[in-house]
């Protein structure tokens, strides 16, 4: 927790450590607020810490975050997150700036929010025999749906680092990944170096729409698997179309519970009518990393069915 730390002023950075001693590995957010107190959650609760934030507190903190130069952070400022070495990222909430009907800069800073990154090596096991077809060493397409908090983007990023450094376990060889990576949650680069393990034959787009980045990639990187994380507008389903037309296989996430918020959402619904996925993978919202359904396209390509129905 060192390199965390050391962006609190010298008062917080003492409270903080008092209270995270004997439960550090639990550890998943830091929240200071102007006038407000500190409050952690630990996975199992929230703690609130007796020390009133200050504003010039919340400034030294931002200044610390962004090495004395937020005008260099500025685009990500605007984006509401900043993200530090280790792959933890900072969420910004203040007074935004609009410009052309943009957000530009984020002014008076309110709060910001440490979300803790945690990698968990082995989180994606029970999906593999789901998404691998290991007779032709390939992936099958797949979306990936679970509720806000489930931990489908952990899942995810674990995945791709088995599929690109390969499974020995299963004889299953290594493949060119591709990541579209929008809010710079799954790899997290920290000056051009990915801050979470994403195996060794993978290459990142960052801070960049899905429907240009998954372009991008398949022009100048040739991978076997683009992936992208919470696909759901219209420009989304156009590019993971021209994905998967181009040869491509596409692993990727969306929000929902069921197959009926699916459905109900139309561009989800338009894509699911296009028939482009062969699994659909519901994760449980109650236990992390769990399998609650699986959907299989039918042999005659027409209709998902539930796989053990």
């Amino acid at each position: 927790m060192n390199h965390i730390l050391k962006y609190f002023p010298d008062k917080i950075e003492k409270k903080i450590a008092e209270e995270i001693l004997a439960k550090m590995d639990t550890l998943e957010e830091i929240r200071l607020r102007v006038q407000r107190p500190i409050i952690l959650k630990f996975n199992d609760c929230d703690k609130i810490v007796k020390y009133t934030v200050t504003a010039e507190e919340i400034l030294s903190c931002l200044q610390m975050i962004c090495e004395n130069s937020i005008y260099t952070y500025q685009n990500q400022i605007a984006e509401g997150f900043i993200t530090i070495k280790g792959g933890h990222r900072v969420g910004i909430a203040g007074s935004c700036v609009i410009e052309n009907g943009k957000i530009i800069n984020i002014n008076y800073i309110y709060s910001l929010n440490f979300r803790i990154a945690k990698q968990v090596l082995g989180s994606s096991n029970k999906l593999l025999n789901h998404v691998l077809d290991l007779d032709t060493n390939q992936v099958l397409n797949t979306l990936i749906i679970a509720p806000p908090g489930a931990g489908k983007t952990t899942v995810l990023r674990d995945l791709i680092r088995q599929l690109s450094s390969g499974i020995k376990e299963l004889k299953f060889k290594a493949l060119n990944v591709g990541i579209v990576d929008e809010r710079g949650e799954i790899a997290a680069l920290y000056k051009g170096i990915p801050q979470n393990d994403i195996g060794v034959k993978t290459d990142v787009i960052e801070n960049v729409h899905k429907s240009i980045g998954i372009r991008m990639l398949i022009r100048s990187m040739a991978p076997k698997v683009i992936v992208a994380d919470e696909i759901g507008n219209k420009e989304d389903i156009e590019a993971l179309n021209y994905a998967v037309c181009s040869g491509c296989r596409g692993i990727f996430t969306a929000h929902g519970g069921s197959m009926e918020d699916i459905m109900l959402n139309p561009v989800l619904k338009s894509l699911m009518n296009l028939h482009v996925f062969e699994k659909l993978i519901f994760l449980d919202a109650n236990q992390k990393g769990n399998i609650k359904e699986v959907y299989e396209m039918n042999k005659k390509n027409t209709a998902y069915e539930k796989v053990g129905d």
